[in-house]
């Protein structure tokens, strides 16, 4: 049996902070384990929350909640004391020493990594971390035109949204990834494309299709980039 991972609710709620988003889902090992979690960010900020929850019920059930932060190029996280949010698997909420005592640790960093792989909305909460920096045509930041093609450079790891005119260096505008989608949340699908990928769809809500860096050559020379 694979590892699955099924996703629930997104919910966003303005704050002072600005727009909070939390989704949650279930996870399901290979023999069947069962853990939920929640995890969750504000709009430009650097750091994110997790929590994921086991054996609700069972003497050794347990919530446990990290902070989700920028490292080496990557995200990694850290144990911390102040719950998150209340999980549907989930026991008592630990503090960071109670997590780092459980016996069951090393499968809820286990759930989490898969979490962070599986979840679409994962990748959302990792650029938004990261600060991932982007390039986006002014149509597209305007809201005047949707994103019908997006790549992510192979050389430079630079990430670029095109929508339906010509895309020259004149009207590219450098930023975070999460503003463009913050425009439309859809993007989310295409946020896991590794370097020298780029997708194409039709239109907004439309299947995207998927080539590797080697079609990608063809199109070299999108907002002047060689």
């Amino acid at each position: 049996m694979e590892i699955k991972v099924n996703e629930g609710q997104f919910v966003e709620t303005t704050t002072d902070q600005g727009l909070d988003r939390r989704v949650s889902g279930e996870f399901i090992g290979p023999r069947g384990e069962l853990a939920s979690y929640a995890f969750g960010w504000v709009s430009a900020a650097d750091s994110g929350r997790v929590s994921v929850g086991i054996g609700a019920g069972n003497p050794g059930g347990a919530t446990i909640h990290a902070a989700v932060f920028p490292h080496d190029g990557d995200i990694a996280y850290a144990l911390v004391d102040e719950p998150f949010e209340t999980v549907p698997q989930g026991g008592p909420h630990l503090t960071a020493v109670e997590a780092r005592e459980h016996e069951d640790l090393s499968f809820i960093w286990a759930v989490i990594d898969a979490v962070m792989a599986l979840d679409s909305r994962a990748g959302w909460l990792r650029h938004c971390v990261l600060g991932t920096a982007s390039i986006a045509t002014a149509e597209v930041l305007a809201g005047g035109e949707p994103v019908l093609y997006v790549s992510h450079d192979g050389e430079d790891g630079m990430w670029q949204f095109i929508g339906t005119s010509d895309a020259t260096v004149e009207n590219g505008r450098v930023g975070h990834l999460h503003h463009v989608v913050e425009l439309d949340a859809t993007l989310i699908e295409v946020l896991n494309l590794g370097p020298g990928e780029h997708a194409i769809r039709t239109h907004v809500g439309g299947p995207w299709t998927r080539s590797d860096a080697n079609e990608r050559r063809r199109r070299r020379g999108l907002f002047g980039r060689r």
